[in-house]
């Protein structure tokens, strides 16, 4: 096991590319990085570098090991400013943009539990079911679903949400349980009409594989809330992330159906611009959110 020194000592040599260069930066002297570099080499049992007067070449086990060693100097560094971090006041404001269904889910409550450790801080939440765009906005980030198209932006998956298909009882009493897929043609099935595939198309896996069905129904909404609400009330059969329902369903407000069947899962991630010194601030609610959200995982799968 090599020790934390000698990775750093060879990122900085292969970083600068001279034993001279990688002495003065390091506040050591040529001849005791040289002599550090052929002892890492003779504990490792394989030669990292050609050296030549001209410049120095990675062998292919250098390669590798320079690899990690920059990894150790990365890990190293988020330690460093994480730690520097913790000294800056903590005050001022976080703004972010969120789908209205996320806004009224369990995020509250991580604002909430963020808040009572960090109070000086100012937690702006916008609902917006658009597509915001966060640097002409200015937004420090968004939660948002599904894939992430711009690589411009960073994303941080918080976690994975399963969909399931449900109704109320009194609903599934009336007009049956259905069996299969085929079956949902003679449910009134209710649109959700904030997601890309339309209100009316259901991602399902059958006999005929993973594939979109065309579903029809009374009602269409792109409020979660109310198409909840329609459900409970025994309207119709909704297509819905587990999170909206998960304590209808161990209530046993709404019963789900078809769970083989279902096969959406979207992840849900927050994004924010890709800035080399992100505020401390943003970067303790990111993590927050996420630790947050991992505790209650079972609530959306």
């Amino acid at each position: 096991m090599q020790t934390t020194k000698n990775l750093l000592l060879f990122y900085h040599l292969i970083e600068t590319g001279s034993f001279c260069k990688a002495a003065e930066h390091i506040g050591l002297t040529k001849s005791v990085v040289s002599k550090r570099i052929t002892g890492l080499e003779k504990a490792l049992g394989v030669q990292l570098i050609y050296r030549t007067t001209r410049k120095l070449t990675l062998t292919e086990a250098g390669e590798v090991f320079y690899h990690h060693a920059r990894e150790v100097y990365n890990a190293v560094q988020n330690a460093n400013d994480a730690m520097s971090g913790l000294g800056e006041s903590l005050t001022g404001s976080i703004r972010l943009t969120v789908p209205t269904i996320s806004g009224a889910l369990i995020l509250p409550e991580a604002i909430a539990a963020f808040s009572e450790k960090y109070p000086d801080i100012h937690i702006e939440m916008d609902l917006d079911n658009r597509f915001v765009d966060l640097v002409q906005e200015g937004f420090d980030l968004a939660i948002r679903t599904g894939a992430m198209p711009d690589s411009s932006f960073i994303a941080r998956q918080l976690v994975e949400a399963r969909w399931v298909i449900c109704g109320a009882p009194s609903y599934l009493a009336k007009h049956g349980t259905p069996l299969d897929t085929e079956q949902l043609g003679s449910h009134n099935c209710l649109g959700y009409s904030y997601q890309e595939t339309g209100a009316n198309a259901w991602l399902v896996n059958d006999k005929f594989g993973t594939h979109t069905i065309h579903v029809h129904g009374n009602f269409t909404t792109n409020n979660a809330s109310a198409l909840r609400g329609a459900a409970l009330h025994g309207q119709g059969l909704v297509y819905v992330p587990k999170i909206l329902v998960s304590q209808d369903l161990a209530q046993g407000a709404l019963i789900e159906v078809l769970p083989t069947y279902v096969a959406k899962s979207l992840g849900i991630y927050a994004v924010y611009p890709y800035t080399k010194q992100q505020p401390t601030k943003v970067k303790l609610f990111i993590e927050h959110l996420y630790y947050y959200y991992q505790r209650h995982q079972d609530q959306f799968k």
